[in-house]
């Protein structure tokens, strides 16, 4: 058996100053960590290496890390998709100027998510800060949410865990506690189609 800690979004230091102690306590003992981007500077990736060796994509603020926007992963015969979801600079551009002018319909971006891997059977995604654990025709679609305070989860900052056993991967969402976090922020009128 394998497992996965999964972050996302964590916005150092735009939102978040560090990463704090309550993440690397969630994430101990875990195989391998996935993030799923908007890491924002390199030193939350040497940071999270401490724990397990970090796999990691580009957000739409990561455009100096030099990490690709997706990646197809295999562990233990069980092939995974990790990507932010913003579809690189012109995806992101698009998807602004549709939020700004109909609003964020997050039915749309999951089929955006969905359609960038093929053979897998989870995709691990980022970029909505909303936390999504549920299969879609055999595959398993897994955000664990914001990490950053932007919270969009109704328990505020979390990881995930992908627990893969055998040829079976089931994902969770762990809320972690961050001490002096905003917490939950309230709906925003724009967003449509909430999961």
């Amino acid at each position: 058996m394998i497992t996965l800690g999964v972050v996302a979004d964590t916005h150092v230091p735009d939102r978040l100053p560090a990463l704090p102690p309550a993440l690397f306590e969630a994430l101990a003992g875990v195989d391998a960590i996935l993030h799923a981007g908007d890491v924002c500077v390199p030193g939350v990736l040497r940071e999270l290496e401490r724990v397990a060796p970090v796999h990691a994509v580009a957000g739409n603020r990561d455009w100096f890390l030099r990490l690709p926007l997706d990646r197809v992963l295999a562990f233990e015969g069980v092939r995974l998709g990790l990507t932010h979801g913003h579809g690189g600079l012109w995806g992101y551009a698009r998807e602004k100027l549709r939020y700004y002018t109909v609003g964020y319909y997050h039915q749309r971006f999951l089929r955006q998510v969905w359609a960038r891997f093929l053979g897998v059977q989870a995709i691990v995604f980022g970029h909505s800060h909303w936390p999504v654990n549920f299969r879609q025709n055999g595959v398993l679609l897994f955000n664990p949410g914001s990490f950053g305070p932007d919270y969009r989860a109704p328990h505020g900052a979390a990881i995930g865990r992908l627990i893969i056993d055998g040829t079976q991967i089931r994902g969770e969402i762990v809320p972690v506690p961050v001490p002096g976090g905003p917490g939950v922020l309230p709906p925003d009128p724009r967003i449509k189609d909430r999961l």
